[in-house]
């Protein structure tokens, strides 16, 4: 059939044409093979995905990748882990020289503000897969196959509610007259919450036989735990609260007591409000924000009966792992390096404090795999996001990694686990909230209300509006 077909001398050509024609009709569906392998061949090109991210080892996905490739050999996958510090201008330095990652890791807090670098997943995703076929006679096959992409929905139905609030956003359509359309800009393997870590050693001494479960308790063992000398140094902390740049995650803290305390954080526009009062606290002398930010601060007011902790102390953590603090407020990340610094310490994990009464309320801090606007392969990248955040594949992560599940199905089983108990227990209640187009500037504003509150007749409601000011300039 490659040539132009040449009548015989009795017409065998005429004859046998109608039956060459039915007989291809019947083959190929009505649909000219060369189209098929063309597609199928340009679908199996090599592909080479570039993947950037900041705290997960190689070791944690490699299996997950493994499993990615089996289904789609033709796409290779180059892993790459950057320290924290160096990481948000490694990427915009490559992006801007077109040598950047296809698919990146990017704090939850950060996705705004990276929305035009990024590109929302497609409803359907268009993948080659390699099967075995066959009932007898096993032969591999390549296939050409429509799946689903990240939509709102499954975001909805199969993540915390936590997500969908974050990796949700809206997108202009072409029709400026038409509302905007919400998208799915990325996915997360894991969710994070604050969790307090203590020193059963230093709790058995002071005859505490569990830790606090709320503020006003907490309160109570701080008074108990905290040890000054004759001229009223510090001699043993209960607790790193107060100060700004010697507590680890200062600013998560203020913000979960903020939002324990009921503070509208922010309006329907993205506005912050955390200056406001809430429907429940109008007529008082001080908004919820206020009164959190007192909360805080009073741990390192030496006036107070719960003083415990100043800025002239050592780090945080490192205050906590050399044994001169009862109590340690931390992530999942911090686990690892707990143990490996601090082997000796008798370390128990519990959930946080919440307020006596009130609804639990916990604070998220997660990564988001999204797609660079830049990618070459959508469809690859995008199917790599897709493959390593369902509930199979991010399990074997999640094992390996020791951080709790992002996925609503997988939460009941870290239940059971010990080290993780404490993490998973606190997920359904995990909450986050829009800190305007510059996550990291806001968090140095509030780090800054904290240090401010720190001065001489400091006026919290007036610090908070201050504050307040700054953030929405970011917007």
């Amino acid at each position: 059939m490659e040539g132009p077909i040449r009548l015989g001398r009795r017409g065998t050509a005429t004859r046998l044409l109608p039956a060459l024609l039915a007989a291809a009709i019947l083959a190929f569906g009505g649909f000219g093979c060369k189209v098929e392998s063309r597609e199928i061949r340009e679908k199996t090109q090599p592909v080479t995905l570039r993947w950037w991210s900041v705290f997960s080892d190689y070791s944690a996905l490699a299996p997950v990748i493994r499993d990615f490739r089996v289904r789609h050999p033709n796409v290779k996958v180059e892993y790459r882990k950057f320290g924290f510090d160096e990481y948000e201008q490694a990427v915009l330095d490559a992006m801007a020289e077109g040598r950047g990652p296809d698919v990146l890791s990017l704090h939850h807090t950060w996705l705004r503000e990276w929305q035009e670098r990024l590109v929302p997943s497609p409803a359907t995703l268009e993948m080659a897969f390699v099967e075995i076929q066959g009932s007898i006679k096993k032969e591999q096959v390549t296939v050409l196959r429509e799946v689903s992409g990240a939509t709102p929905g499954q975001v909805n139905n199969d993540f915390l509610d936590v997500v969908s609030g974050d990796v949700i956003l809206p997108v202009p359509q072409s029709d400026p007259r038409l509302p905007p359309v919400s998208r799915v800009f990325g996915l997360p393997l894991s969710v994070d919450t604050m969790v307090m870590y203590y020193n059963r050693g230093i709790l058995d001494a002071a005859e505490i036989p569990k830790p606090a479960q709320d503020w006003g308790e907490f309160q109570q063992q701080v008074r108990s735990l905290t040890k000054l000398d004759e001229s009223g140094g510090l001699v043993q902390s209960a607790v790193s609260l107060g100060t700004a740049d010697n507590v680890e995650r200062a600013a998560d803290i203020l913000s979960l007591l903020m939002i324990q305390n009921g503070t509208p954080m922010s309006d329907q526009t993205g506005g912050v409000t955390f200056d406001r009062h809430s429907e429940a606290t109008v007529g008082q002398p001080m908004t919820p924000g206020a009164t959190a930010l007192v909360f805080y601060n009073d741990f390192a007011n030496p006036l107070k009966e719960v003083y415990t902790w100043n800025e002239e102390q050592p780090d945080s953590l490192q205050a906590f792992m050399s044994g001169k603090t009862a109590y340690f407020f931390g992530y999942s990340y911090h686990l690892p390096q707990i143990r490996a610094q601090a082997p000796d310490l008798n370390l128990g994990i519990a959930a946080m404090p919440q307020i006596a009464g009130n609804q639990p309320v916990n604070y998220a801090n997660y990564w988001v795999e999204t797609v660079s606007g830049k990618t070459a392969h959508l469809d690859e990248a995008w199917s790599l996001v897709r493959f390593v955040t369902q509930a199979d594949n991010a399990k074997k992560y999640l094992s390996s990694a020791g951080r709790p599940t992002a996925l609503r199905q997988l939460v009941n089983g870290q239940l059971e686990e010990s080290d993780m108990s404490a993490f998973a227990s606190q997920l359904p209640s995990a909450r986050s909230w829009y800190r305007g187009k510059d996550g990291q500037a806001t968090e140095r504003v509030f780090l800054d209300m904290i240090s401010a509150m720190l001065q001489p007749e400091a006026d919290p409601q007036r610090i908070l509006e201050v504050g307040a000011v700054k953030v929405n300039q970011t917007l």
